[in-house]
């Protein structure tokens, strides 16, 4: 498994997400809702501890890094981000295609392949630098750290908001995976796909930086 991390900037810092964050996030997560339409986002402290339980499990399975996002102005903890979805591809490649994948990644094997989701983010820390920053730290560990070929990023079809930010930050928009999954409404949800490929890194790195100031 990779070792738990802390990723930490000007105005946010990443710590790996634990149970004792549960109260905290609570308290983040009940503050004004109406941004949450397409997204789930835990209701009360019940349904916290429930999440980050789920997210641990998620990560002792070695396919996911889950973190609590804390902003550093007052030291208030915002939301919750993750990497999931990591593999790590075999060298070299068998054959036949398609079966070129070598398991779980670890610390002396790093994810060929990463997708930055399950992000979430209180009312107060929308529109703010709180999530280009956060990104800039899981993209710069993602590439420039573990030497990822490629970092996904998705959103429910319908989320424009998301889609545009993830367009600000330098995603490629690759398509929509038709009835992908269910939906937090109940339906069932297509799956708008971006992407940022290693060849893509720096110049998306200079546009994150300077949306920074």
């Amino acid at each position: 498994m990779i070792a738990p991390f802390t990723l930490t900037g000007r105005h946010v810092q990443l710590e790996p997400l634990a149970l004792a964050h549960v109260d905290a996030l609570a308290v983040a997560a009940a503050e004004e809702r109406g941004s949450y339409g397409f997204t789930w986002v835990p209701d009360g402290l019940d349904e916290t501890r429930t999440y980050v339980e789920a997210a641990l499990e998620h990560a002792a399975g070695g396919r996911a890094v889950p973190f609590a996002v804390r902003r550093l102005t007052d030291g208030a903890l915002v939301g919750s981000t993750r990497f999931l979805d990591l593999e790590v591809f075999a060298d070299p490649a068998p054959w036949p295609p398609g079966i070129g994948v070598g398991g779980a990644p670890s610390d002396e094997h790093p994810p060929s392949v990463a997708e930055i989701g399950s992000t979430w983010y209180a009312a107060s820390a929308q529109r703010t630098a709180v999530n280009t920053e956060t990104k800039v730290l899981l993209l710069t560990h993602a590439f420039e750290t573990w030497k990822s070929l490629r970092v996904t990023l998705k959103t429910d079809a319908r989320n424009a908001a998301s889609r545009a930010a993830i367009e600000r930050i330098g995603g490629t928009f690759e398509g929509v995976r038709r009835v992908h999954t269910v939906a937090t409404d109940g339906g069932l949800r297509d799956t708008a796909y971006f992407s940022i490929v290693a060849a893509e890194w720096f110049a998306v790195r200079a546009g994150l930086v300077s949306r920074l100031g």
